[in-house]
């Protein structure tokens, strides 16, 4: 019998603080992970000033270099890289929302050096996960990349953003429900390498979220608390698993398909919980619950409320297979024909 010689490497955030006000830690934060020196803090325009300054107001006794930047692109991923560079910084501090953090965790896995992630907003499962995405004239493409070694969540902050951001985060995490179920799929006939602990923590993360539906409310900082730790775990799911399977599968490729044929209509976890619905009925699972639970929460549930029309739908469904050949889901390898398509968004009511 041969020597025993399976490795896995699992890489996740060390210290994880969510809560009302905790934004004032960061500072111990750096101390209590061993960051010292000069650090770049990458924030936007409009989050520079929710969160981002003061940050850099907080953060006595190091040299701190603001760094204000737009959409995730590798472009922008460059120009982080050349700033951190010049000011030999040794730690970043995300400071914003997903595309904030998702240039960090690239520039961080470039220059080797270690992030802390501070959302003003949660409007997808990202904040702690070790994939980002990159936008181009091609869409969106998810990288390897590096896991924060802090996350800094402040309720009170992320409460103050737009409430369609939150419900979209929940929608993402919700959409785990089919992601694990085509991950199982994908390993019951393919024979995919597969993780039951990343499984367990994906499925548990979107449970969560749903039994809390009623609970999740606009303006109310107790909704907050409620679903960021959901969407961390979802993130730390990744991790675990060493790709992104966990949490995404072919409601992720038909969302990534509506990127292309209609950018910047819906929010990402928008799509990716309406997709969920039609990939569940796909399953035969539960889709009225992952519908219902959508319209608790006043996220989408239908192509009128995301704003595109039901003929994108039909074709993202029927299309989506063409974003991963390589990823094995409910729509097999080649997909489903732009009937069958209809036939299941005219069903469960997404057209």
């Amino acid at each position: 019998m041969d020597d025993f010689m399976k490795v896995k490497t699992v890489e996740m955030p060390r210290d994880i603080i969510a809560g009302h006000g905790v934004i004032s830690g960061v500072r111990d934060m750096c101390r209590n992970l061993h960051l010292e020196g000069s650090g770049t803090i990458i924030t936007g325009g409009k989050t520079a000033e929710v969160a981002g300054m003061q940050v850099r107001d907080l953060m006595d006794g190091y040299d701190i270099d603001v760094c204000r930047v737009g959409d995730a692109t590798s472009e922008a991923a460059e120009e982080v890289s050349a700033r951190a560079r010049e000011t030999k910084s040794t730690f970043i501090l995300a400071v914003g929302g997903g595309s904030k953090i998702d240039l960090a965790k690239v520039v961080s896995n470039e220059l080797r050096i270690p992030f802390i992630a501070i959302p003003t907003s949660a409007s997808h499962d990202g904040i702690a996960s070790n994939r980002a995405s990159l936008k181009s004239s091609e869409g969106s493409r998810s990288v390897a990349s590096a896991s924060p070694m802090g996350v800094l969540a402040d309720t009170e902050i992320i409460a103050k953003a737009p409430y369609r951001l939150l419900a979209s985060g929940c929608a993402d995490v919700i959409s785990n429900l089919t992601a694990v179920m085509d991950w199982d799929f994908a390993r019951r006939l393919k024979g995919e390498s597969f993780s039951r602990s990343a499984y367990s923590l994906a499925m548990h993360a979107a449970e969560s979220i749903m039994e809390s539906s009623k609970l999740i409310k606009p303006g109310v900082e107790e909704s907050v608390w409620i679903a960021i730790k959901p969407i961390i775990m979802s993130g730390i799911s990744m991790s675990i698993a060493g790709s992104s399977r966990p949490t995404s599968g072919a409601e992720h490729m038909i969302s990534h398909m509506l990127d292309l044929r209609c950018p910047g209509k819906a929010l990402h976890g928008e799509q990716c919980g309406v997709a969920s619905i039609l990939t569940m009925y796909l399953h035969g699972g539960d889709w009225e619950g992952i519908r219902d639970a959508l319209a608790d929460i006043g996220a989408p549930v239908n192509a009128e409320q995301l704003g595109i029309p039901a003929e994108e739908i039909v074709y993202a469904i029927a299309h989506a297979t063409e974003i991963r050949s390589d990823r094995f889901t409910i729509l097999g390898d080649k997909g489903i024909t732009e009937e069958v398509a209809e036939k299941v968004a005219r069903t469960t009511g997404v057209i």
